[in-house]
């Protein structure tokens, strides 16, 4: 079992996250950092940033909020690419249509968009906010989770070390899967939604518990009312889990298949050049 840890009684991983981190929502962002750290600890958990929400919130125009970001990957947080603007500002017809009318609020940027608009987003994405925080991201997660087969093929084309859909968290260079499982996330655009999003994790507190991975998502809007009834879900999935970050837990499943830090420095000598860490687990986890 990955992230067994039987001195304190957990097994399995939790995987926490906060969703649309940008300077548009710097006060939700604050409030949810607080909450998930009381739980989690600190650094303990990853961000999906948005460079220019709904194209209203650029965060290159946004040098504090940048500093902030900065100052939080210091500390251990894990930063993914989350989209460009965050808006679906794309045709859909079929499948693809319901998914873009039910699964988001015109949010799902990357359904509909064809290779090469996916990769010029991804990379002008990538860009904003490895300036920012001043390292590579750590990943790309596409808004709504949503992704169409030119966003899939950009992703995989760009080498990015993870990504995540709403059942699993996974390498797209290698397509490799690293966790199986839905995401516990709470709908806050209504009463319904929310009521809807509250059985369901209150459900999730014991239905998945036998999963070896579960993740946890929060955005913006649960800071607005909701977040305190967030609390049994998450409190439950931290007692029974170790609390790891994305690429921690990927560095979980590389001890569990015997690697050790000689594997690591052995394959960072053959690369011949300087690798970060990451890039080393991604290679040997293929």
């Amino acid at each position: 079992m990955v992230g067994d840890d039987r001195a304190n009684g957990r097994s399995g991983i939790l995987l926490a996250s906060i969703h649309d981190v940008g300077p548009r929502f710097e006060s939700e962002i604050d409030n949810l950092v607080a909450r998930l750290e009381a739980h989690v600890g600190s650094g303990r958990f990853a961000m999906l940033v948005v460079p220019d929400h709904w194209g209203e919130a650029p965060l290159s125009a946004a040098p504090a909020f940048a500093a902030k970001l900065r100052r939080w990957a210091d500390g251990g947080v894990e930063m993914f690419l989350h989209g460009w603007s965050h808006r679906d500002d794309s045709g859909h017809t079929g499948a693809t249509a319901w998914k873009a009318k039910h699964m988001t609020a015109g949010e799902g940027e990357f359904l509909g968009l064809d290779r090469a608009e996916a990769v010029r987003r991804l990379r002008a994405g990538r860009a904003v906010v490895e300036d920012a925080i001043g390292r590579p991201v750590a990943g790309f997660i596409a808004p709504a989770w949503l992704y169409g087969p030119g966003a899939l093929a950009a992703v995989s084309s760009e080498g990015f070390m993870l990504a995540e859909d709403h059942m699993k968290v996974w390498n797209p260079a290698s397509g490799g899967v690293l966790a199986r499982g839905p995401v516990i996330t709470w709908a806050s655009r209504s009463r319904a939604r929310i009521r809807s999003s509250l059985a369901f994790a209150a459900l999730a507190r014991f239905a998945l518990q036998p999963l070896r991975t579960v993740r946890v998502a929060v955005h913006p809007g649960d800071d607005h009312g909701i977040a305190p009834r967030c609390h049994p879900a998450i409190t439950r999935q931290s007692a029974l889990r170790n609390r790891l970050s994305f690429l921690r837990a990927r560095e979980s499943v590389a001890a569990e298949r015997g690697l050790d830090a000689r594997d690591l420095e052995a394959e960072a000598h053959t690369v011949g050049r300087t690798v970060t860490r990451e890039e080393v687990l991604a290679r040997l986890l293929r």
